[in-house]
């Protein structure tokens, strides 16, 4: 029997995911449960035909066809199905996996990471195919031994939001159901795009909740209560994971010194800087650093 973990995932797929930040996996046919309401700590592409209800976040999305869906982990979602059979496939990742020094545009801008555009898309025959094909491929790269299959795979992902935004380019939004959603979709884009970190000399200026609000126009306690009344954290939780995965992606593929890094980031003194990334991810950066060689 297989056993599931508190995010509704099987634990197989959880575990690949802490080991390896990517799994991929055909649906079953038989539906047993449906998936709980919650965050996850890991991004989802599925393609899926069935009968079922999507709860994104406050929008629910009635589902009874071939779709297209993204799952972003910073909004809650819960799958209710309505029919003993489905298929389809998924594909799991974390961000560290699908992130990078060249990440570009595209990712900003689809689904994943831009929380104004529709996480479900309908497929017609053509796309569901080639769609299919693609989930096919990466199954098939997955399970061998191919030296660059991680990168065959991202490629993979990246040629399926190239098709998604094709289908429904990034300026067919959705409408919000209340202001919460809006301010909260405002604050994540915002936050990203600050992202990467191109150089010490232009350093992060928005760091905590109420530089967000003064950006954003509103006061700090209501930006904080919107994010988390939609995302289950508040906003300088947010804050310090984005800048956390940063600073791990300078120290394991730039030359920088932490000094640089620090500064980039926007810490006055590497001493805070070195204080902060310990308290969150219990590792000095110097020790980070060295893990790589």
């Amino acid at each position: 029997m297989a056993t599931y973990s508190a995010s509704g995932v099987p634990g197989s797929i959880t575990r690949d995911l802490k080991l390896k930040g990517f799994k991929v996996h055909e649906l079953s046919e038989t539906v047993n449960d449906s998936v709980a309401h919650g965050r996850r700590d890991f991004y989802k592409i599925g393609l899926v035909t069935g009968n079922m209800t999507v709860y994104y976040g406050d929008k629910i999305f009635e589902i009874n066809d071939t779709v297209l869906f993204f799952v972003n982990p910073n909004i809650p979602h819960s799958v209710v199905s309505h029919a003993k059979r489905r298929n389809g496939y998924a594909c799991l990742f974390t961000e560290a996996f699908i992130t990078s020094r060249e990440r570009t545009e595209l990712l900003k801008n689809s689904p994943l990471f831009n929380m104004d555009a529709s996480p479900v898309m309908p497929l017609n025959k053509e796309q569901a195919v080639f769609i299919t094909g693609i989930f096919q491929k990466m199954l098939s790269v997955h399970k061998g031994d191919y030296d660059y299959k991680n990168e065959l795979i991202k490629n993979c992902i990246e040629l399926i939001i190239h098709e998604a935004l094709s289908i429904q380019p990034v300026q067919n939004t959705l409408q919000y159901k209340s202001g919460a959603s809006r301010i909260t979709n405002l604050f994540i884009d915002l936050l990203e795009r600050q992202f990467p970190i191109e150089s010490a000399a232009e350093p992060l200026k928005l760091r905590t909740a109420h530089d967000f609000a003064g950006k954003l126009a509103v006061h700090a306690n209501y930006l904080n209560r919107a994010v988390k009344e939609v995302t289950g954290k508040p906003t300088s939780v947010h804050i310090a994971d984005r800048i956390a995965t940063e600073a791990k992606a300078l120290l394991l593929y730039t030359d920088w010194s932490v000094a640089e890094i620090a500064y980039g980031l926007g810490f006055e003194y590497p001493t805070y800087f070195n204080n902060y990334f310990k308290r969150l991810t219990g590792i000095t950066p110097r020790s980070l650093r060295k893990s790589k060689v």
